[in-house]
Formats: structure tokens, C-alpha cells, sequence
């Protein structure tokens, strides 16, 4: 069995910079023919200046594959209108953290309050200007991303012609506001399709299962299958996938994030044929993201075969998902 996937997009990935940039980005590279790259670099990612030489150090890094970054400036709520329209002809979108919340976004923002963020928020609306969301509070932990909904709502009432991404959603809560607000999108990750908290700290604790947001219930797990599966329009894939050194992971104050990004492919495929969904991967991958978003992606085609494989134990100082493990899909051929 085989199946062809054109133009495979990531919606959110992390490929960090210097040595560990050399390491990952060609396995992204690979087999997508882009991604939304995420600013939260130390320092992040906050002028055109910093932008375009973090893009080009990307590029030189993709060993000259077929694949466009799609670039993003860390959030700051005193953006002002003539720099984002300045802004605009080099960036994808902004992506707004909470501060603190996740890795390296002490410099994110750190009040929701609409007022704070509304000229900021209104220019992206006029310029239309994508908004990407960490949603998380800093509340107990399995709760912070369904109490970020209320966020959410307000964002989307307040400004209903900015395009707002609810990035790697875990819960049924923020399912369920897909269809209600016009203006909410969302990416789901591998990860979260496959694991509940359970497989991170049920038994003996898998770091290189843990991330922010956490992984949730399963009941939570059921909600982002349905619409992955289903080919909903308003969802996209993002792995998330964010790569950290062994030593990082295997520690006392283990890094958040779990690195997806060389499987990803051959394990949605597993995944989505053993749901009978294979129909559906393409929207999932790629053509949901084109239409959301009017994309026009290089032209690339993967096929995949159903053959098994050993994913490898690390890449360089990195472990992925499933490592040393068996897939059930393979990624043939890359045109």
C-alpha cells in the first residue's frame, strides 16, 4: 500500500538555531515543503533585521531542499502600525506568548487585558496579519489551557477580523470553540493525537514524552482525533516538534517538548489508516493549512509506503518519538 501527500505543511515547528539548527532542520527540510517557524529564540525573534538572518541561516541549514520557511516576530505588545506594515512583507505572523509560560518566553506578554493589546491587535487586523496563541494561564496545570478559553473568546469577539490560531491544542474545550467563533483556527501536533498524561507519568516518567501544554485526558485525546481525523477545515497540522539536548531531557527540571518532526509523516500515516482515515491526511497536512491561510507552497510530493521501520535512537544529541520503536509506515520516495 501507498499513499501520496503533496506539498506536506508543518504549522508550527521549532528548529532553535546554531549547532542544533544544523542538526534538525534538514529533517524537516526533507519531507515538508515548509513551515511556521517559531521566534522564541534567546533572544527571540523580535526585528526584520534578526528575522531575515535567523530565515537565511535556516536556508543555508535545509541542505537546498525544496522547503520555504515561513517565518514569525515573537509578540510585543508596542508593536506599532508602521512597523508591522513595514513588517508584513517578511513575516507569516506574530506569535504571542504568555510570559513564562513555555520555553524561552520570559519576554512574552504578561497581562490578556484587551485594552493593552488592542492597537497592536487592530493594526494585525487592518494588515491582516495572522495572530498564533500559546494559550496556557498559570494556573494548575492540567486546567491552564481550558482557562485560557475565556482568552480566547474575548480575542475573537473583540477583534473578529484577526485571524487567531489556537497553536497546539490539547483539550475538548478548545474543540469545541472552533465552532463557534468565525475567526479561531487551530494546529493539533502528533503527540497529542497519540499520547494522554498517562503515557508521560502513569508508570516509570518519559521525559521525552513531556511538553507544554501537557498532555491531557483521554477524553481530551478523542476530541482533537475526531476533527484531525474527520479532515475538520478549521484545523491544521503543527508538530510542535521541538528538539532539546538528551542532557536537557534526562535531568532534574527536564525540557519541555517532544521532537516530532523526522516521523511525523510515517506516523500520522499509521495513525490516520488504523482510524481508516487516510482519505483525510492530505487536508490534515496540507490542504486545510492552503485554504485558511491562501497559501501557495513549493511543490512537493512524498510517498509513502507501508513497509516498517526502526525509528532511530537519536538524531546527533536528540531523541525523537517512538525511539528505537517500529512504525508501520515509510516514508519511499521524495520528489
Amino acid at each position: 500500500m501507498q499513499i501520496k501527500l503533496n506539498s506536506p505543511l508543518d504549522m508550527h515547528l521549532h528548529l532553535r538555531d546554531n549547532k542544533m539548527l544544523e542538526t534538525v532542520a534538514p529533517l524537516s527540510s526533507y519531507s515538508f515543503a515548509g513551515a511556521v517557524i517559531m521566534p522564541n529564540l534567546v533572544p527571540p525573534i523580535t526585528t526584520i533585521e534578526a528575522l531575515l538572518e535567523y530565515k537565511k541561516r535556516i536556508i543555508d541549514s535545509t541542505c537546498r531542499d525544496t522547503f520555504e520557511p515561513l517565518m514569525t516576530l515573537f509578540f510585543k505588545d508596542d508593536y506599532k502600525y508602521e512597523f508591522l506594515k513595514e513588517a508584513k512583507k517578511y513575516i507569516f505572523a506574530l506569535k504571542l506568548y504568555p510570559s513564562g509560560i513555555t520555553t524561552n518566553s520570559e519576554g512574552g506578554v504578561s497581562s490578556m487585558d484587551i485594552e493593552s493589546l488592542r492597537e497592536t491587535f487592530e493594526a494585525m487586523s487592518e494588515l491582516g496579519i495572522p495572530l498564533l496563541v500559546h494559550g496556557e494561564t498559570n494556573g494548575f496545570v492540567m486546567d491552564r489551557e481550558r482557562e485560557f478559553g475565556s482568552v480566547y473568546e474575548q480575542f475573537a469577539k473583540n477583534f473578529p477580523k484577526l485571524k487567531i490560531v489556537m497553536e497546539h491544542i490539547t483539550t475538548k474545550e478548545s474543540v469545541d470553540l472552533l465552532d463557534r467563533f468565525e475567526n479561531l483556527y487551530a494546529t493539533i501536533t502528533l503527540h497529542h493525537l497519540y499520547i494522554t498524561l498517562d503515557d508521560v507519568a502513569g508508570g516509570m516518567l518519559k521525559p521525552h514524552l513531556f511538553c507544554k501544554p501537557i498532555a491531557k485526558r483521554p477524553e481530551d485525546r478523542e476530541a482533537l482525533l475526531r476533527v484531525a481525523l474527520s479532515a475538520h477545515p478549521k484545523v491544521m497540522f503543527g508538530s510542535d516538534s521541538a528538539p532539546h539536548p538528551v542532557d536537557k531531557k534526562e535531568s532534574c527540571g527536564c525540557a519541555a517538548g517532544v521532537f516530532t518532526a523526522p516521523i511525523a509523516l510515517q506516523a500520522l500515516s499509521q495513525l490516520f489508516e488504523k482510524h481508516n482515515s487516510l482519505d483525510n491526511l492530505q487536508a490534515f497536512v496540507s490542504q486545510n493549512a492552503k485554504k485558511i491561510y491562501n497559501l501557495n507552497p513549493p511543490k512537493k510530493e512524498i510517498i509513502l509506503e507501508k513497509k516498517p521501520s526502526i525509528v532511530p535512537k537519536s538524531y546527533g544529541d536528540v531523541v525523537p518519538m517512538f525511539a528505537d520503536k517500529e512504525l508501520s509506515w515509510s516514508i519511499k520516495l521524495v520528489e
